[in-house]
């Protein structure tokens, strides 16, 4: 067994993990926790999309949908089953569990309440998704997950063009609906932006990227999300509070970040900045939705119709 300085060195050179018998205990507890992330982020985007996919205007766009809740449980099925390989028990991350143990990101703690809400976290939370597990399948040292993310990638670029294409849709249909997109967009754009965590300077360590498990910093990952989701808010003509600023060759935010969230009504407080401490207190406590969403996974009793 390598030390954890060897480790790393042999993982910053190129060498690919494929069992837990290669790993140290830092390797491991790093794995585990991003999978635990990823797992739970994954199964609980399903319960929070469950309700509106039912609700969709049409038969097409309802089969879509579910298409789309599918995929989500398979792809936590895959961080769950890489998980169990690492020595967890699939059957208590999943059903033994208390709501607030889940680690799932804090924007599949709300309540999707409309049609454009749910088009819009496809368009917005799985373009997240895919910018931090395109990352991963670019740059991880394990490659069991390497494999399995050739899969997730493809699927998850499905779920993005789903959204995008509603979203075009709703902004150009009518008055209402475009409000409604509008809507949406005010409190998940904000969400998205929180979804990749502390800011760098904030970080005491990163274990993930030193053992090579990902490759890109908070930041870059941040910032990758909003060149990719900046030129549909611009062609949609949808307010977003962020701008590309031409001195810093970069896309920046119009607000001093992190700011208060209003999680009764989903509203940024843009002129109330708070701490990331204060941040990491609310996604500890959870949102309003968590526990139903919990609830309706491990009651089992999800019936899925189309």
């Amino acid at each position: 067994m390598p030390t954890e300085a060897k480790l790393k060195e042999q993982v910053q050179n190129g060498k690919m993990i494929e069992s837990r018998e290669e790993m140290t205990e830092g390797y491991e507890k790093a794995l585990k926790q991003i999978l635990t992330v990823s797992g739970d982020t994954e199964l609980m985007s399903a319960p929070a999309y469950y309700e509106q996919s039912l609700n969709a205007p049409s038969m097409d766009a309802r089969a879509s949908c579910i298409s789309v809740i599918q995929d989500e449980l398979g792809h936590g099925h895959i961080a769950y089953r890489l998980l169990e390989d690492l020595g967890e028990d699939r059957h208590e991350l999943i059903y033994e569990r208390e709501p607030h143990e889940f680690r799932n990101t804090y924007g599949f703690d709300q309540h999707i309440d409309n049609f454009a809400e749910l088009v819009s976290a496809h368009g917005m939370f799985d373009r997240a998704g895919i910018v931090l597990l395109s990352d991963v399948h670019e740059n991880t040292s394990y490659a069991p997950w390497k494999r399995a993310l050739t899969k997730v990638n493809k699927e998850e670029q499905f779920h993005l063009r789903h959204g995008e294409t509603w979203m075009r849709r709703l902004a150009n249909k009518s008055d209402k609906t475009r409000a409604k997109l509008q809507d949406a967009i005010d409190w998940m754009f904000p969400m998205a932006i929180e979804w990749f965590g502390l800011p760098d300077d904030k970080k005491k360590h990163d274990d993930q990227l030193e053992y090579c498990i990902k490759g890109k910093t908070n930041d870059e990952l941040r910032e990758d999300w909003l060149e990719r989701a900046m030129p549909l808010m611009n062609e949609l003509d949808l307010d977003v509070p962020a701008h590309y600023d031409e001195a810093s060759d970069e896309y920046v935010l119009d607000y001093e970040f992190p700011v208060a969230f209003d999680e009764d009504n989903k509203e940024w407080r843009f002129d109330e900045p708070i701490s990331w401490d204060d941040v990491i207190d609310r996604w500890r406590g959870r949102g309003p939705a968590n526990e139903k969403y919990v609830d309706l996974i491990q009651s089992k009793t999800v019936e899925v119709q189309v």
